[in-house]
């Protein structure tokens, strides 16, 4: 099986009042390519113009959004690689000697990563470690509760983490805040 990597580009084809929309993949060996379906056989009234639009111009972020739509892609070709490595930006709301963290999930698309091995990776700490914490219930996951750092990371999750308590709070403070 071969590897193909997302174009960033739609083929918008019309037949009448008929629409089809793809996304195109490139084979990273051979350039050949294959079309992910987005709308087939679609009325072009159901289409919102504004995203007709965006489709006829090759939007980034709605190429992006699709091509990063994991579900969608395992529906059609069954197997999807993913790669556990994220972008992650860092917004400090609190004030320099506070004991509690509390982490907002903003994702601009869904993620396999895996919620604890996220917040070991920005925080410095060991996943044993946010486990331990989990125990103690010095860390929180809202609204996910029990298990939730074995699950992927989700959109609007919070995480409440009491480092009071700890020797290394303050590394841990810092590297919550991205400095």
């Amino acid at each position: 099986m071969k590897a193909y990597r997302c174009s960033d580009k739609f083929r918008v084809n019309a037949n009448g009042k008929r629409i089809d929309v793809w996304l195109i993949y490139r084979c990273v060996d051979c350039d050949n390519s294959w079309n992910f379906g987005i709308f087939e056989r679609c009325n072009r009234r159901d289409i919102e113009p504004a995203l007709l639009a965006a489709l006829e111009s090759n939007d980034p972020a709605l190429a992006r959004r699709h091509a990063f739509d994991v579900a969608a892609l395992r529906n059609r070709v069954g197997r999807v690689e993913e790669f556990s490595d994220v972008a992650v930006q860092k917004r400090s709301l609190g004030d320099k000697g506070a004991t509690t963290l509390e982490i907002r999930l903003g994702l601009e698309m869904p993620t396999s990563l895996r919620l604890d091995r996220l917040l070991a990776g920005e925080l410095g700490i060991s996943r044993s470690r946010l486990q331990a914490l989990e125990e103690k219930r010095l860390l929180i996951v809202v609204p996910d509760g029990a298990r939730a750092l074995r699950k992927p990371a989700r959109e609007g999750t919070t995480i409440r983490i009491d480092v009071a308590g700890e020797a290394d709070r303050e590394a841990i403070i810092s590297a919550a805040a991205g400095e």
